[in-house]
C-alpha cells in the first residue's frame, strides 16, 4: 500500500483526519516562533547567546513531560486540547508587548509556557488518536503526523522571517497566537464526545495485549506510572531506549553541522539551510511510507532499518563530495523518524488508557532530552575533535544500536502492526 493510500485511509477517518488538520495549523504558528524567537532576540539584545537560548526556552518542559502528560490522563482530552490551544492563543498575544531589550524576558517567558503547553497537548493528541482512532490507522496517523510536522518546518519559518523583516516580531506572534485559535476549532469540532479506548480497537480475535491498568493512587504515583509501564514492558523499553540512543546521535550530528559545512566542504555556513532542506525532504517522504511498512513489518525490524539508514548519513559525512553530503542529509533525514514512529505507535497501542498520557509523554521526554544534551555535548567537542571523528564515531554507534535492536527482533522481540480490514470510524 503506498503513501498516497495511507493519506487516503487517515482523511476518511474523521477523528484521525481533523487531528492531523489540528496538528497542521497549530505547528505552522509553532514553527514559525521557533525561527523567529531567535531573530527578535538577536535583533532587541545583539547577543548570540540570549538568541541560542530561545530554543532551549521551548525545549526546557520537556524535562517536565511526565508531569505535564499526566494531565491528559486526568482530563477529557478533547476538552484539554480546546481549552489547551486557547490558553495557548492567549498566552502568546502579550508578546505585542516585547519591543526592547529591557521587554525581552516577556518573550523568554512565553515560549517556556508554550512549550509546556505544546508536551500538554502532544500527551492529550497521542491518547486521544489512541482511544478513538483504529488500530490499523495509527502508524498510517503517525507518520503523516510526522510528515505534516516536517513539511511545515520547511515552510513555516520562511514565512515566520518573512513575516518578521515586514511587520515585525509582533505579528509573528499574533500569526502563532491565531492557528493555536483556529486549531482549537478544529479539535473542537471531533466526533467523539469522550476518550474511550475499547471501542475503537481493530476486530481482530481476541482481545489486544495490554499491560494492567495501575491502581489508583497518589500524584506522585501517577507521574511515575508512563515511567514503569515503559520499564515493564518488553515492547516499549527497547524502542524508546533505541529512540533515545538514536536522538543523541543526532544531537551530536546537529552539533558538528556547521563545522561539517565549513571544514568538510569549505562551504559557506548558508549552505547548512540546503542540507536541512534535503534532510526534510527525507523525513517527509518517510513519513508517508511508515504506515505501509509497519504493516509489513515488526516495528523493531522497522526501526533498526531506520537507525541504520540514518548511522550511514552520518558517516557519509566523513567525506566532501557535495553528491554524497546531500545523500547524507536525505539518510539522516529518511531514517531518524522511524524510530520515532514505531515508539510512539507502540506506546499508543500497548499504554493502558488510564496512563497512556504520560506514558507518551514520558516516551517523549526520554527521546527528546538526550538530543538536547549532545547538542551541547557536540558544541563542545567539536572545537577539540576533528569533526570527521565525531560523524565516523556517531555513524558508527548508530550501527551497532540497529544491530542490538534488530537482533530483538529476530530473537521474537517484533511486533507487527495489526491491519484490520473494516473497522468502522467512529
Amino acid at each position: 500500500m503506498g503513501g498516497g493510500s495511507a493519506v487516503v485511509r487517515v482523511l476518511r477517518d474523521r477523528t484521525a483526519g481533523r487531528c492531523l488538520a489540528g496538528v497542521v495549523v497549530s505547528g505552522f504558528g509553532t514553527s514559525a516562533l521557533w525561527l523567529t524567537a531567535g531573530i527578535w532576540v538577536k535583533s532587541l539584545t545583539g547577543s548570540n547567546s540570549l538568541a541560542a537560548l530561545t530554543v532551549c526556552a521551548m525545549w526546557a518542559p520537556v524535562l517536565a513531560g511526565p508531569a505535564l502528560g499526566a494531565l491528559a490522563d486526568r482530563m477529557d482530552r478533547k476538552v484539554l486540547l480546546v481549552r489547551g490551544n486557547l490558553v495557548a492563543a492567549c498566552l502568546l498575544v502579550p508578546l505585542v508587548l516585547v519591543d526592547s531589550g529591557r521587554t525581552v524576558w516577556l518573550l523568554f517567558a512565553v515560549l517556556v509556557l508554550h512549550g509546556a503547553s505544546g508536551v500538554v497537548l502532544d500527551a492529550a493528541e497521542s491518547a486521544l488518536v489512541a482511544g478513538t482512532v483504529p488500530a490499523s490507522l495509527l502508524a498510517d496517523f503517525n507518520g503523516l503526523r510526522m510528515t505534516a510536522n516536517e513539511g511545515m518546518k520547511l515552510v513555516a519559518p520562511l514565512a515566520g522571517a518573512g513575516l518578521y523583516v515586514r511587520f515585525g516580531g509582533p505579528a509573528v506572534a499574533l500569526l502563532a497566537a491565531a492557528t493555536c485559535a483556529l486549531a482549537a476549532l478544529v479539535f473542537a469540532r471531533l466526533p467523539v464526545r469522550g476518550t474511550p479506548r475499547t471501542p475503537a480497537r481493530d476486530s481482530a480475535p481476541g482481545p489486544a495485549p495490554e499491560l494492567p491498568a495501575p491502581p489508583a493512587g497518589s500524584w506522585r504515583d501517577e507521574l511515575a506510572a508512563g515511567l514503569r509501564r515503559i520499564r515493564a514492558s518488553a515492547v516499549l523499553r527497547p524502542l524508546v531506549t533505541a529512540g533515545a540512543a538514536t536522538m543523541f546521535l543526532a544531537g551530536v550530528n546537529g552539533a558538528v553541522t556547521f563545522a561539517y559545512v565549513d571544514e568538510v566542504l569549505g562551504r559557506a555556513p548558508a549552505y547548512a539551510g540546503v542540507l536541512y532542506a534535503v534532510q526534510g525532504a527525507g523525513s517527509v517522504t518517510v513519513g508517508l511510507l511508515a504506515g505501509p511498512l509497519l504493516r509489513r513489518l515488526p516495528e523493531r525490524v522497522f526501526a533498526a532499518g531506520g537507525i541504520a539508514v540514518f548511522a550511514l548519513g552520518i558517516g557519509g559525512r566523513t567525506v566532501s563530495p557535495d553528491a554524497v553530503a546531500l545523500g547524507a542529509s536525505a539518510a539522516i533525514g529518511f531514517g531518524l523518524p522511524c524510530v520515532l514512529i514505531a515508539a510512539m505507535t507502540a506506546v499508543q497501542r500497548e499504554a493502558p488508557d488510564a496512563v497512556l498520557g504520560s506514558t507518551a509523554a514520558t516516551a517523549g521526554s526520554l527521546m527528546t532530552v538526550p538530543n538536547a544534551v549532545a547538542l551541547a555535548l557536540g558544541a563542545g567537542l567539536v572545537a577539540v575533535v576533528d569533526v570527521r571523528v565525531l560523524t565516523a564515531a556517531a555513524g558508527v554507534a548508530g550501527v551497532l544500536a540497529a544491530v542490538v535492536l534488530g537482533a530483538g527482533a529476530r530473537r521474537g522481540g517484533g511486533a507487527r502492526v495489526q491491519c484490520g480490514g473494516s473497522s468502522p470510524s467512529p
